[in-house]
């Protein structure tokens, strides 16, 4: 683990799990996060340590230190860290859980037949591989 950038804990071979990666990688200017992929070795010990089962995950999760965050939170955690304009994404926070979670988790158990999957796991740029775990 990275105890000084928060991790981005991601399902790289769905498609939109993917581009959200890269999408983060483009624009985190700070170059802050660190991603892990729960197919990889170490995304895969990431899940299990925080009892989910990288076969078979039902979520994103943001790890900054010993928070973690999941779901929507997850989602408006990393948004709101990229910086202008990606942080206003954060407004989002002002409908509660209870409404943000259950859109997330339709979308999450939908992902591979909306989006599609991968027939291998998406790979990062060579630029950007000091920044996956």
């Amino acid at each position: 683990m990275d105890a000084n950038h928060p991790i981005v804990l991601f399902d790289a071979e769905c498609v939109l799990c993917s581009a959200n990666a890269q999408f983060i990688l483009t624009h985190d200017r700070k170059q802050e996060f660190r991603l892990a992929s729960m197919q990889g070795e170490a995304g895969a010990a990431m899940f299990r340590a925080h009892g989910m089962d990288p076969k078979d995950p039902d979520t994103i999760l943001l790890i900054e230190g010993d928070k973690v965050l999941r779901d929507s939170d997850a989602v408006l955690g990393i948004y709101t860290r990229l910086g202008w304009p990606w942080r206003i994404a954060g407004l989002a926070k002002l409908l509660p859980r209870s409404l943000r979670d259950p859109v997330y988790r339709w979308v999450a158990r939908n992902r591979y037949r909306i989006f599609g999957k991968r027939e291998a796991c998406w790979v990062p740029r060579p630029e950007d591989q000091d920044r996956m775990l």
